[in-house]
């Protein structure tokens, strides 16, 4: 799908000298849990070409982001890293101030000179931004610009500019709001991953395969049925435990340790839902062959054992897929047109169960075929394993790109739509 096929305004139909930017990207990134400090800047590099834009466009630029959530309140941490990351891989100062949209935040907006920026604090230091908040209160974008945020920062500003497709499945006052009360437009990354993911689901090259692993399976039953009915997907390979879950549906027994395992998680309930896609879809669906377990070696030490789906001892765990299923997996990786990824092949954290991935991971990074890789544990199991640079396009987004597959309303996408065709 071309970029201009999307009904969204970009940066380069506006004059930005001397206007005041809201610009709001997804800098939410990986926190180490002791030190707090960034782990990894994907997503802070991909927000640079959109930043250099709208300052040497000469605009100010007041950056609206969030970091961490009550979700995940261990990553709730400052932006004055982020701030600093951006200014190193800009070449331009990026300031920093700890107040969201209070008298502070409000002055040093108002003082910005043209080809300056600022990150405002955290949003999710603001009630209305929160998770919990949207998933209780239920606002509409025309509601929201009523929120406090809103309220403060939308007077000063000539334009908003959305670069975070990783959240636009969030219906929050920053992300669907602003486009109610001031010019929009879209940055680059926006744009790409939109344009990325239509590809593959609109007008993918053949044959499109999709490797779907990981652990929360929820993701790749949400897009499954969506990708199979509509034709996108042409094989579907099943690694992780969603690679387990096919096989129960297909009649095997696991044991009663992976089934205690599917339980505890609550994810055998996915369990009727496989047989259904298997009886209607049953040939496009690629399983496993073998998988790894741990056995103990003769001087005690934890060792990689490997065994046919018909040869599985049932007192184990699978973290991994075995080598069969590798050389398997990597045939068809290389006969493919279109490679689409979401989840890993094992717990690829634990160096013995390491091998799935990084084979599997490194058979997508050399094919020829057109690669889309997203989601967090992917793309993290990619840079440890593979050179970025190989794949066609890194999603940022995890949340928002599965339900984009899946045939979900997106509110970021609804909301920065209605702004394009008011004008």
């Amino acid at each position: 799908m071309e970029k201009a096929s999307l009904k969204i305004k970009p940066i380069s139909d506006f004059d930005l000298a001397g206007k005041t930017v809201i610009f709001r990207p997804d800098l939410n990134s990986p926190i180490d849990p002791q030190t707090k400090k960034i782990v990894n800047t994907n997503r802070l590099e991909k927000t640079v070409p959109t930043l250099k834009a709208l300052l040497d466009g000469g605009a100010k630029v007041a950056i609206i982001a969030h970091q961490g959530d009550t979700l995940d309140y261990q990553n709730l941490i400052p932006l004055e890293e982020h701030a600093a990351i951006l200014s190193r891989l800009s070449g331009r100062h990026v300031a920093y101030i700890d107040d969201v949209c209070g008298p502070a935040a409000i002055a040093a907006v108002k003082t910005l000179a043209p080809g300056e920026a600022i990150i405002l604090g955290n949003l999710r230091y603001l009630t209305e931004e929160v998770s919990s908040f949207e998933k209780e209160v239920k606002l509409t974008a025309a509601e929201m610009t009523s929120t406090w945020l809103v309220r403060r920062l939308a007077p000063l500003a000539d334009l908003y500019v959305n670069d975070a497709f990783a959240a636009a499945h969030r219906n929050a006052p920053s992300m669907v709001a602003f486009q109610e009360v001031l010019p929009t437009a879209a940055g680059f990354q926006l744009m790409d991953e939109y344009s990325a993911l239509k590809q593959v689901l609109d007008h993918p090259k053949r044959p499109c395969v999709y490797v779907l692993g990981g652990a929360k399976i929820s993701d790749a039953f949400d897009m499954m049925r969506k990708v199979l009915t509509d034709g996108s997907a042409d094989r579907i390979l099943t690694a992780g435990v969603t690679g387990l879950v096919m096989h129960i549906a297909r009649g095997k027994d696991l044991g009663p340790v992976v089934d205690k395992f599917l339980k505890d998680k609550a994810l055998d309930g996915f369990i009727p839902e496989a047989k259904a896609l298997l009886a209607e879809f049953g040939d496009k669906y690629v399983l496993p062959l073998d998988f790894a377990y741990e056995t103990t070696g003769a001087d005690g030490r934890k060792l990689r054992a490997e065994a046919d789906i018909a040869d599985l001892p049932r007192d184990k765990l699978f973290p991994d897929v075995g080598h069969k299923t590798i050389a398997e997996f990597g045939t068809i990786i290389a006969g493919a047109g279109s490679v689409f990824v979401n989840g890993p092949a094992g717990v690829y954290e634990t160096p013995l169960w390491a091998d799935g991935t990084r084979e599997i991971w490194n058979a997508i990074a050399n094919s020829p075929a057109y690669t889309v890789i997203g989601g967090g544990d992917t793309i993290s199991a990619a840079a440890r394993f593979t050179d970025m640079k190989k794949y066609s396009y890194v999603c940022t987004g995890g949340g928002a790109m599965v339900r984009f597959l899946a045939g979900k309303r997106l509110p970021l996408i609804e909301a920065m739509e209605k702004a394009g065709e008011r004008g």
